[in-house]
């Protein structure tokens, strides 16, 4: 087993039968992590902050009058996390990655998809118990799927990672027994922070990298898929900062958000068996820890476990690597959430189905 994969399978073990501590970089270089943070959050943030639009409603709305999906309820999908989730930076309800999700999955199950946003801008994996709480105790039931981004703010908030895990772990536990779909978007590369300098952005890489591993384990293992957002988001991010972030230099910019939902979108799709299975796309079926060590390297890898056998969970897990670009085009549903009067919220700019089209006509690059 590879180094990587034996620190991720440590923190994942040490969430499961109860672990804290400092964490990885130990006293000394918590120490040098702090003063480092302290001069980046001079720079980090200065640009004016907006406040995520409400994009709640129904995507697709037209299928439900016409079409495959005319005689079935809308698909019911909830995003839950913190400010990736809630698409912290962009102005319209359009460009968050929930309502582009919601509008894609829409396109590709010729079905309306019925939105709920929960994330919580700060949020660290700690709030996901009472968002959680908010998905189960909904009158309208529990949603077909649900869609977690989280780990941003653990590692610049220094939650020991064994803790930040447990709370993951707990969370899809609760889900999946509800009975809901559950995806993860792991946590993102934060040493592609422009305003971030060595040595923080080597050890805010590492760190991002080692959680994201570790998430992936925990939730393969209790049932739900993952997607890595570090490397993909990565290089496209550290090499057109201007482009890929927004105004404050943190938070993604509108074609940063487009990105990681176009990575996104097939997992959420074939989790709810809507995507067809191409067994071209599989990367391999290896041990769970090295199958989460090789996908936080590798952005846009889907992690999944292998089918149990006779009762018994199976400790191999696989690899896929989905592309949005070679979605299966159904119809591109208007869009038209049915929300109060007055807000200012549809599907994926260019329609919805713009997710399900290729890469250059993405989501808001479209508009």
């Amino acid at each position: 087993m590879s180094s990587r994969a034996r620190v991720a399978r440590r923190i994942a073990a040490g969430a499961a039968y109860g672990g804290s501590g400092i964490g990885l970089l130990g006293v000394a270089g918590v120490g040098l992590l702090l003063a480092e943070v302290q001069l980046a959050k001079r720079n980090v943030g200065v640009g004016e902050m907006v406040v995520p639009p409400h994009a709640d409603g129904r995507y697709g709305r037209t299928l439900a009058a016409e079409g495959p999906g005319a005689e079935r309820p809308p698909i019911r999908f909830t995003m839950m996390g913190d400010s990736l989730a809630a698409g912290q930076g962009v102005r319209r309800a359009r460009q968050t990655p929930a309502a582009l999700l919601a509008s894609g999955l829409a396109a590709v199950a010729e079905r309306p998809v019925e939105l709920r946003n929960i994330a919580l801008p700060g949020a660290r994996s700690d709030d996901l118990d009472r968002q959680v709480s908010l998905v189960v105790s909904d009158p309208e039931g529990v949603p077909d799927v649900c869609c977690v981004m989280i780990g941003a703010n653990d590692v610049t908030h220094h939650m020991p990672p064994m803790r930040s895990v447990q709370f993951l772990n707990a969370a899809v536990r609760r889900l999946r027994t509800a009975g809901a779909e559950v995806v993860v978007g792991t946590c993102p590369d934060l040493g592609t922070v422009e305003p971030v300098y060595q040595p923080l952005r080597w050890m805010a890489r590492r760190v991002s990298r080692q959680l994201a591993a570790a998430q992936t384990i925990g939730v393969v293992e209790q049932g739900g898929r993952t997607v890595s957002l570090s490397d993909l988001l990565g290089p496209e991010f550290e090499a057109n900062p201007r482009e890929m972030f927004g105004p404050d230099k943190y938070h993604p910019s509108v074609e940063g958000y487009a990105t990681a939902a176009m990575a996104v979108l097939p997992t959420l799709c074939a989790a709810l068996g809507v995507w067809p299975e191409d067994l071209s796309a599989d990367e391999g079926v290896l041990p769970v820890a090295k199958a989460a060590a090789e996908a936080a390297a590798s952005g846009g890898t889907e992690v999944a476990a292998m089918p149990a056998h006779g009762g018994r969970r199976s400790p191999l897990a696989r690899l896929r690597r989905r592309h949005a670009s070679a979605a299966p085009r159904g119809s591109a549903p208007e869009p038209a959430p049915d929300v109060p009067e007055g807000l200012e919220i549809s599907g994926a700019a260019g329609g919805a189905g713009s997710l399900a089209s290729p890469p250059t006509k993405l989501g808001p690059s479209g508009e």
